[in-house]
């Protein structure tokens, strides 16, 4: 009897700890069959609300378990902390896993312009685009001799592109200056150049004989033109020759989701890149107008940084860290294009 009553005792203390051991090894894989190998889930591609973004670092594992979390685990990203990859405690799904950290990204705005030079050499620039998980980058300065010398130094990464500016007092003034065509004529290498831009134009600007003669250099060469311009603006210059290619600087900056699907609707001829867009994400989740549009277009669209002032060199490493945080709540596919696919197809093979 004193021998039976041991063993029920054993089996009774044993029996949680047993539990506890399967809630650790047998905790349910929420990413979807397929998603490793780029498939995407029919929640994704419908549009079902995840319920909470991974931890500021596209962390494409799920979310942790109460049984396998530390007890001073949050939900909520730590900035200080962009290296640690564990996932952020939460009862319900992570978002679907379109993008590891460990995901490479083809930058469509970087600058390396002349007041950048006295603070980064560029051996430290391109370390810090590679630091960032950046394989290739749109690269435009303002001389152009800033993109040569990081050209020079890392031509497996920067994919050069024209500035019609020699100095910043060109900005506001270069669409109306007839001398800029000559500069840009001048400046242009066949073969290296793959675009004119980034430029600044407002409506009206496309018409000026200026513009005309670089959209028709442009179409020559089969250059992109990079445009930092209003929804208005930049569809004057889609319109301008339906053969330009017109890559769309910060999706307009300032326009609504519905402004950028509108244009993208209406002109083909039209791609947008998303540097400075910080409101593709709400707070920790992607915003679902943006998500909507990125499944609508997914062959559209771009990631980027702008590097206009020096300063914002030291950002360039935490902000990929954040596209990382909601291209992972994309469909595999659809991310994997905005981070690299899309840019690589257009850009990265000289034509």
């Amino acid at each position: 009897m004193k021998r039976a009553l041991l063993a029920l005792l054993a089996t009774a203390i044993a029996m949680p700890i047993a539990s506890c051991g399967r809630g650790v090894e047998g905790a349910p894989d929420l990413r979807e069959p397929g998603s490793s190998t780029g498939g995407a889930s029919a929640a994704a591609l419908t549009g079902e609300p995840a319920s909470e973004g991974p931890a500021g670092r596209g962390n494409a594992a799920p979310a942790a378990s109460p049984a396998t979390s530390p007890p001073a685990a949050s939900a909520a990203p730590s900035p200080a902390d962009p290296g640690n990859a564990r996932p952020a405690a939460s009862a319900s799904p992570s978002p679907q896993p379109g993008v590891t950290p460990a995901v490479e990204l083809f930058d469509a705005h970087i600058h390396y312009s002349q007041d950048a030079w006295p603070q980064y050499s560029p051996e430290r620039a391109v370390e810090i685009l590679r630091a960032a998980g950046i394989r290739k980058a749109l690269v435009s300065s303002t001389p152009d001799s800033g993109t040569q010398r990081l050209y020079s130094v890392a031509p497996d990464l920067v994919v050069p592109m024209l500035r019609p500016y020699r100095s910043r007092d060109d900005i506001g003034a270069w669409t109306r200056d007839p001398t800029v065509v000559a500069y840009v004529q001048g400046a242009f290498r066949r073969g290296v150049h793959r675009g004119i831009g980034e430029f600044h134009i407002v409506p009206g600007d496309s018409a000026t004989p200026v513009v005309r003669a670089l959209v028709a250099l442009a179409i020559r060469e089969d250059l992109w033109l990079h445009a930092h311009a209003d929804e208005h603006a930049v569809a004057e210059l889609a319109r301008s020759d339906r053969q330009a290619k017109v890559l769309w600087a910060h999706a307009g900056l300032s326009s609504t989701a519905d402004a950028v699907r509108t244009v993208l609707d209406a002109h083909p001829n039209v791609v947008a890149e998303l540097a400075l867009r910080g409101d593709v994400m709400l707070g920790q989740t992607i915003d679902p107008a943006w998500r909507d549009l990125f499944l609508r277009h997914p062959d559209r669209f771009m990631v980027g940084t702008d590097t206009w002032v020096p300063s914002r060199w030291t950002d360039v490493v935490s902000g990929h860290e954040r596209t990382r945080a909601w291209l992972a709540q994309l469909p595999p596919e659809v991310a994997a294009r905005l981070a690299s696919g899309n840019a690589e197809r257009l850009f990265a093979t000289p034509r």
